[in-house]
């Protein structure tokens, strides 16, 4: 298998996943709130209950590990800012701008938030399947969590495109055809937004 990951940053990555769920759930209650579409609400209420699953399979990685999930390290420190910096941003925009925006700001600060958790739970399968004592308690949270965690990236992405082009006036196709075509990939997702034109 060749070199080991190191224990003390698989750690890091780990504080700084379960900081990414923790805020997922803070990002996902205010976005609910800012929601038009009723489907966008719907879809966003799924990843919601997903994303607390997430929050408790990593728990019981910390305990399977025997890590403390409240040690506090700069980089979840980082992590945490970022998440309440999104929730004030929706918020934010939920009192001053329309509610077509605060939907668009919402849309994107999911993006944002599902991007981190993304590369998080990708750097998790690379680590469970490079072997090591990490390696059996990761592989089975990777394989409940990660395609779920595709699935809300590549989704809101989607949403988030095509109720930008709603709002210039443009045709969009809502729900997006990352939602119709029911991505789970990069390739996926790139062949669905190209698959659009034809949709509109």
């Amino acid at each position: 298998m060749g070199q080991k990951a190191d224990p003390g940053q698989v750690e890091e990555l780990l504080l700084q996943a379960l900081e990414t769920e923790r805020g997922g759930i803070r990002i996902y209650t205010a976005a609910i709130e800012a929601a038009r579409n009723d489907d966008l609400r719907k879809e966003w209420q799924e990843y919601l209950s997903q994303t607390l699953n997430h929050e408790s399979v990593l728990t019981g990685v910390f305990e399977e590990l025997a890590l403390d999930t409240e040690k506090q390290s700069p980089g979840r420190q980082v992590v945490a800012h970022i998440g309440k910096s999104l929730v004030l941003a929706i918020e934010m925009a939920m009192k001053n701008a329309s509610p077509v925006a605060a939907e668009l700001v919402a849309s994107e600060c999911v993006v944002l938030a599902e991007t981190k958790d993304h590369h998080n739970w990708e750097l998790i399968g690379r680590v469970a399947k490079n072997g090591g004592p990490f390696s059996k308690a990761l592989m089975r949270a990777y394989e409940e969590v990660e395609q779920e965690e595709d699935h809300h990236l590549y989704h809101t992405a989607g949403w988030s495109r095509e109720l930008w082009i709603d709002s210039l006036g443009l045709p969009s196709v809502l729900p997006p055809p990352e939602e119709v075509k029911d991505v789970e990939t990069a390739i996926g997702a790139a062949r669905a937004e190209h698959a659009r034109e034809r949709m509109v």
